[in-house]
């Protein structure tokens, strides 16, 4: 029994991998017979181009693999900044679907249908050639909470200055930690004796005291760094200092949140009513309210229904980041696919490597979701 189980998976893998053999061997020899050569060598050679936003320091004179960490950075800043912003705003579309205050739901349901029904790319180039670019001159630009400028150029703002910031992320990490163990021994309190924890007031002031320990006791201080407007020529003028923020990762991150919340907000609103009345109407003869409901009664047993297709669309968010090309974000693809490959003219070595990156990445977001899908299972006794 167990030879005619393993025996057709066996026979599979082994055409897979005679199929696979046999394209690299026919890839092999006709680079052979063209003369060109493979390898990943080149990564160590300077790239001999700029990127106009990067998070680590760069230069031209930096090798090809720099460059490639370059766009990864900036590929996974889109990502996380997109999935955060997606997340909470299709939490709240999800549930204002189901708002029993007209107004609410039909605004919601307009939403969903508008931006979702728009191709993605459109939306990118009406952010960043439309809406963007009716934005001021920095010299024209009006002071948003007297420090603030939102300009065509990008958004400026005050940047933090730390001492030992080392200290404060160690105390941050510590806190969420100190909240997860908060919350799962919460919720074994609540399914062993019934006793409810106010886990939320908890985890906030776990999150508050904790870093606030190390700016008490820790050496930990911070300053902040205004964006000044300074004169480059007469008619020219730049924001220096402070934090900057490009047009392209703007119109790509509200682009990117707005598209992929609505597909958020279905998935909520279908996890939701997937728990069945019953449940709503057995909460609500034992005195809780909303909140309560939704919080303890509603949400444990839908999340169970939202994290699988919300997963995906997390994967969709990260893969359509690529999309940055078209607005010249410097993005892997635009960085390494792009501009380093037409200089080095390696394609299979950067093609094979930025497929392997974002299959990682991929499969890295897979893991996570589906490790905290096994840590909020409600396990039946």
């Amino acid at each position: 029994m167990k030879l005619k189980k393993i025996l057709p998976q066996a026979i599979t893998l082994l055409v897979v991998i005679l199929i696979f053999g046999f394209f690299t061997m026919n890839a092999q020899l006709n680079m052979e017979n063209r003369g060109i050569d493979f390898g990943y060598g080149f990564l160590s050679q300077e790239s001999s181009f700029d990127v106009q936003f990067s998070l680590i320091e760069y230069s031209g004179s930096d090798s090809y693999a720099r460059a490639y960490l370059v766009g990864l950075l900036n590929t996974l800043l889109v990502s996380i900044l997109g999935i955060i912003l997606c997340t909470i705003l299709g939490v709240i579309v999800g549930i204002a679907r189901l708002s029993p205050n007209y107004l609410i739901r039909t605004t919601a349901a307009w939403y969903v249908e508008f931006f979702r029904n728009i191709p993605l790319l459109l939306q990118i180039f009406f952010w960043y050639y439309a809406a963007l670019r009716a934005l001021p001159l920095p010299q024209d630009a009006e002071a948003i909470f007297g420090a603030s400028y939102l300009t065509i150029k990008g958004f400026y703002t005050p940047s933090l200055i730390w001492e030992n910031l080392d200290i404060f992320i160690y105390s941050v990490v510590a806190a969420i930690i100190a909240i997860i163990f908060v919350r799962i021994q919460a919720k074994k309190l609540r399914e062993n004796v019934g006793k409810h924890l106010p886990v939320l007031n908890i985890s906030i002031a776990i999150l508050f005291v904790l870093p606030l320990l190390t700016f008490l006791f820790g050496g930990v201080n911070v300053g902040y760094e205004t964006p000044e407007l300074k004169q480059l020529a007469k008619t020219s003028f730049k924001f220096e200092g402070g934090l900057s923020i490009p047009p392209e990762l703007l119109s790509l991150v509200i682009a990117l949140s707005l598209y992929t919340a609505t597909f958020v907000a279905e998935c909520v609103r279908a996890g939701i009513q997937g728990v069945g009345k019953g449940q709503r109407e057995a909460a609500a003869s034992i005195g809780l309210n909303r909140k309560q409901v939704l919080n303890l009664i509603i949400m444990p047993q839908a999340l169970r229904i939202i994290i699988p297709p919300t997963t995906n669309q997390y994967l969709n968010l990260t893969k359509n980041s690529s999309l940055a090309a078209a607005i010249a974000y410097p993005d892997l693809v635009l960085v390494f696919a792009g501009t380093a490959l037409m200089q080095t003219g390696r394609a299979i070595e950067i093609v094979s490597i930025t497929m392997l990156t974002y299959l990682s990445i991929s499969l890295a977001i897979a893991a996570l979701m589906n490790w905290y899908n096994k840590l909020i299972e409600i396990k039946e006794k």
